[in-house]
C-alpha cells in the first residue's frame, strides 16, 4: 500500500511518556526500515493542526495514558479526516476507564473480579472486609501500574487510596485473585497466543514492567490447548463488547479455582520489541516489522 507520510504519534503529556517515547521510536524505525516516509509527532511540542500543514496521511498511535488512548485523539483525527491505527472514540474511552470498562463487560455477561468504587467518605474498613485482604487500589484512568497499590494488611485502604487519588479522583479497590497473571494480544479478530506473567516482585507493577530484567513471560503458557483456546475467546469477547478494532490487549487472572476473570483493556499497548503484544504476535509467526505494518494497513477514521 502507498501510505503517504505516516505520523508517528509518540510522547504526549501523560504519566506514560516515557514509555510512549520507547514505544514510538521502535515503530519509526521499523516502519523506515520498511521503506516507508514516516516521522515522530509528539502532541506535546506541536499542536494536532500541524498534521495537515506537514502533509501527514495517517497516523500510527504510539500514545500511552490520557490523551493518547482515552478517545480525545481519536476524536481530534476524525475531525482532521486522518485515518490513525486502532480503536476509536468510545472503545478507546471506555478501555481507558477501568470502572466502566468492567460495567460494559458484566452487561455483556462477562467474568468480572469484586471491586468497588472508594471516595474519601468511604468506610475503608468496610470495603476491606467486604473485598478481603489482599486486595488491589488504582487509579481507574491510569495504565503501567501508576498509582496501585497491593493492601495486605487491616488498615491499610486508606493510604493505598490517597496514593491513587493523586493520579484520578476515581479510585477503584478490587478483589485479589491468587491463580496467576496472564495476558492475551488482539489483531484484527484473532487473538494471539496467550502469555502468562511471572514477575519476580510483589505484583507486575511499574518496574517489573519496565526497569526489571527478571519477569518471566511464558509463551506458551502452560495452560494447555483447551483452557488456552477458551482464554483467547473470552479476550476476544471482551474487545470486541467494548467496539475494539485494530488491535489491543486484555489482560486477565485467575483465581485460586483455576476460574478466568476479564481485569482490563489495553488499546494502545506498547509496542518495543519486547513488549507483550510483539512478544506474542512474534509467537504467532509474525515479526515485529510485519505486525507495524499489518496495523498501519487497518488503520481508520470512525
Amino acid at each position: 500500500m502507498n501510505f503517504g507520510k505516516v505520523a508517528v504519534m509518540m510522547g504526549g503529556k501523560s504519566a506514560e511518556r516515557e514509555v510512549s517515547l520507547n514505544s514510538g521510536a521502535a515503530v519509526l524505525s521499523a516502519l523506515r526500515s520498511a521503506g516507508i516516509d514516516a516521522a515522530a509527532f509528539d502532541p506535546q511540542n506541536k499542536p494536532l493542526e500541524a498534521l495537515h500543514g506537514e502533509n501527514f496521511k495517517r497516523v500510527f498511535i504510539a500514545l500511552h495514558g490520557r490523551g493518547g488512548e482515552d478517545g480525545s485523539l481519536q476524536g481530534a483525527l476524525n475531525l482532521l479526516n486522518i485515518p490513525y491505527t486502532g480503536s476509536g472514540v468510545l472503545a478507546s474511552a471506555l478501555a481507558m476507564d477501568k470502572w466502566r470498562c468492567k460495567l460494559v463487560w458484566a452487561a455483556a455477561g462477562l467474568p468480572v473480579p469484586d471491586y468497588e468504587i472508594v471516595t474519601p467518605a468511604s468506610h475503608f474498613a468496610e470495603i476491606e472486609a467486604r473485598l478481603g485482604l489482599p486486595l488491589f487500589v488504582k487509579p481507574a484512568n491510569e495504565g503501567s501500574s501508576i498509582g496501585i497499590s497491593k493492601v495486605k494488611e487491616s488498615g491499610g485502604l486508606r493510604a493505598a487510596f490517597a496514593l491513587a487519588a493523586q493520579y484520578d479522583p476515581c479510585v477503584i479497590a478490587e478483589r485479589f485473585l491468587a491463580g496467576g497473571e496472564f495476558t492475551v494480544g488482539i489483531i484484527g479478530d484473532q487473538a494471539l497466543p496467550v502469555i502468562r506473567i511471572v514477575p519476580q516482585t510483589e505484583f507486575y507493577d511499574f518496574a517489573a514492567k519496565y526497569s526489571r530484567d527478571d519477569t518471566q513471560y511464558l509463551i506458551p503458557s502452560g495452560l494447555g490447548s483447551a483452557r488456552e483456546t477458551e482464554i483467547r475467546t473470552m479476550a476476544l469477547r471482551a474487545f470486541q463488547a467494548l467496539g475494539g478494532r485494530g488491535w489491543g490487549r486484555i489482560d486477565v487472572m485467575l483465581d485460586a479455582e483455576g476460574r478466568a476473570w476479564c481485569l482490563e483493556a489495553n488499546t494502545s499497548p506498547g509496542m518495543t520489541d519486547h513488549s507483550l503484544v510483539p512478544m506474542a504476535a512474534k509467537a504467532a509467526g509474525i515479526s515485529f516489522g510485519e505486525l507495524v505494518i499489518k496495523l498501519l494497513e487497518e488503520a481508520r477514521c470512525d
